[in-house]
């Protein structure tokens, strides 16, 4: 019987690395100049199905294959009933990210559906990271729990695994924190918002400095002022199904991100880059008002 739930295991496993095209692993290289010498100390991250390289390392970086993320995965789903619903990678495999749909929340037509997030690397640019992240279904925008407010990282060492081990141990901390996120989305959403929020969180989304007139053309480039225009038409969009208040005004923001920062898919710079830190920040600093 034992052997039979394995086999199952295997097959369930191999089936999710497919439908994600993260059924490939990485092998490790020894680095050589052009003349033979061999690098000390140094590795070379390879895919093994395209050759390609992932990443180039000290020889103590220890790789996560997918398959071992999806075991991982694997345990998580025995001990907490989620489904792995999408996964996928960006910069031909250097960096993993999947998603295990969690608990939803609905405030009037607004359904909120949330996810435990994993991300992973081979570039060395991320830990093995979990999180909860979040799609607003009115408008299909997103946000996540940008990667450098997760607390849930293992670094890329020899002991990792026993780490894993600690991570499947915390998973209902990670799942309590979505709950937390939940309430502060309906308390944003109970609560208005003045000209002077508006305004911090346009110069926040914008990097722009206090002492900058948000109102002077010549203060403001004909650029930035296209993007603010942007993520005003945006926002009025997102204020008009949710109403005046704070829920609202970060559902303007994340729309922005999602659809008008960049014509290109922005889900690697929200999951991975400063934008997603910059959305975690702006919703830390509004749930603070609240």
């Amino acid at each position: 019987k034992c052997h039979l739930n394995y086999l199952k295991m295997e097959e369930r496993i191999k089936n999710l690395l497919d439908q994600t095209n993260l059924n490939w692993n990485v092998r490790t290289e020894s680095i050589q100049t052009e003349s033979g010498i061999t690098i000390e100390d140094k590795i070379a991250l390879v895919r093994e199905d395209t050759n390609g390289i992932v990443g180039v390392h000290s020889d103590g970086y220890r790789p996560f294959q997918n398959q071992e993320l999806f075991e991982l995965l694997d345990k998580v789903s025995n001990m907490t009933g989620l489904e792995l619903t999408k996964g996928g990678c960006f910069k031909e495999g250097r960096r993993v990210y999947v998603q295990m749909k969690s608990a939803d929340l609905r405030l009037g037509n607004d359904l909120i559906k949330g996810y435990l997030t994993g991300i992973n690397s081979f570039d060395g640019s991320t830990s093995l990271a979990f999180g909860p992240s979040n799609v607003t279904i009115s408008c299909m925008n997103s946000f996540f729990a940008a990667f450098k407010q997760l607390n849930t990282k293992v670094r890329h060492t020899k002991n990792m695994v026993i780490r894993i081990d600690e991570i499947c141990k915390g998973l209902e901390g990670v799942l309590a924190q979505e709950q937390i996120m939940f309430g502060d989305i309906t308390r944003m959403s109970e609560t208005r918002f003045d000209d002077v929020i508006k305004e911090s969180v346009t110069r926040q989304l914008f990097g722009i400095k206090p002492e900058v007139d948000l109102y002077d053309n010549d203060a403001i480039s004909t650029n930035l002022r296209n993007k603010m225009s942007r993520f005003y038409i945006d926002l009025n969009g997102e204020l008009q199904g949710k109403g005046d208040n704070m829920w609202g005004l970060f559902s303007g923001v994340t729309k922005y991100t999602t659809h008008s920062l960049t014509k290109n898919d922005n889900t690697e710079v929200k999951m991975f880059g400063k934008v997603g830190v910059t959305e975690q920040s702006i919703f830390n600093k509004l749930v603070e008002l609240v």
